[in-house]
């Protein structure tokens, strides 16, 4: 069997403008100034208080947790919209059920979303049924810790040499790297195709039909990549 896990936002979803509307009503609220979209765009993938140590460094811990606070109540008040809040990407939605449909598959999620928000995202797609291990920043250390990956394995009793991340940052890379994994970065997400090279992604990706042939490719024969 192979364990192919997916990140969410940025690979899966295109959530940015979501993320960003909450960021600039978390930062508002306290009178703060918002970061920059690129800003917030830098630190998707990574669980709340690792991101806002990063976007507001200069705050205490104490309004940095109020920041985080404000941030995830922040989803409910968001103006209602025909356009669902997490649109799939390009071919995400075909992917994943041809991977789910495959014998030799298992699929799985890891994420720093809340899993509050992986449950919306599963109800809007109706994909209850097709990621047998799901990771999320509730119960974990911030990517790019191993433990989310760490988990499924186990959960799944699949191997690191029969296991793959898919994500678009290098916080996912590196997690995958650190978990021993083989790694892909997609070309479609919040972080330049050059930094996930940098990071050490095994092979990139530009298109969602590309990923399954990526994934046979990196973990044929069971040896998984030369480590």
């Amino acid at each position: 069997m192979k364990l192919v896990i997916f990140d969410c936002d940025g690979t899966l979803v295109d959530s940015q403008n979501a993320i960003c509307a909450a960021m600039i009503h978390a930062f508002a609220g306290l009178g703060l100034t918002p970061p920059s979209r690129l800003q917030v765009l830098g630190v998707v993938g990574l669980s709340l208080p690792e991101a806002f140590q990063v976007l507001a460094p200069g705050e205490s811990p104490v309004v940095r947790a109020e920041l985080a606070e404000r941030y995830k109540t922040a989803f409910p008040r968001l103006e209602p919209s025909p356009i669902p809040r997490d649109p799939l990407f390009d071919g995400a939605k075909g992917a994943i059920e041809a991977l789910a449909g495959r014998a030799d598959v298992v699929l799985g999620i890891a994420t720093g979303k809340s899993r509050r928000g992986v449950i919306r995202l599963l109800d809007q797609e109706n994909w209850h049924d097709l990621f047998q291990t799901i990771q999320t920043a509730d119960d974990h250390p911030s990517k790019p810790h191993p433990s989310m990956i760490d988990r499924a394995m186990r959960e799944t009793d699949i191997r690191p040499e029969r296991t793959v991340i898919v994500g678009d940052t290098t916080y996912d890379i590196t997690m995958g790297l650190n978990a021993r994994v083989s790694t892909i970065g997609v070309g479609w997400g919040y972080h330049d195709v050059a930094d996930l090279e940098r990071a050490g992604a095994h092979t990139i990706v530009t298109a969602f039909d590309a990923v399954e042939a990526a994934i046979d490719r990196l973990l044929a024969d069971g040896e998984g990549v030369l480590r």
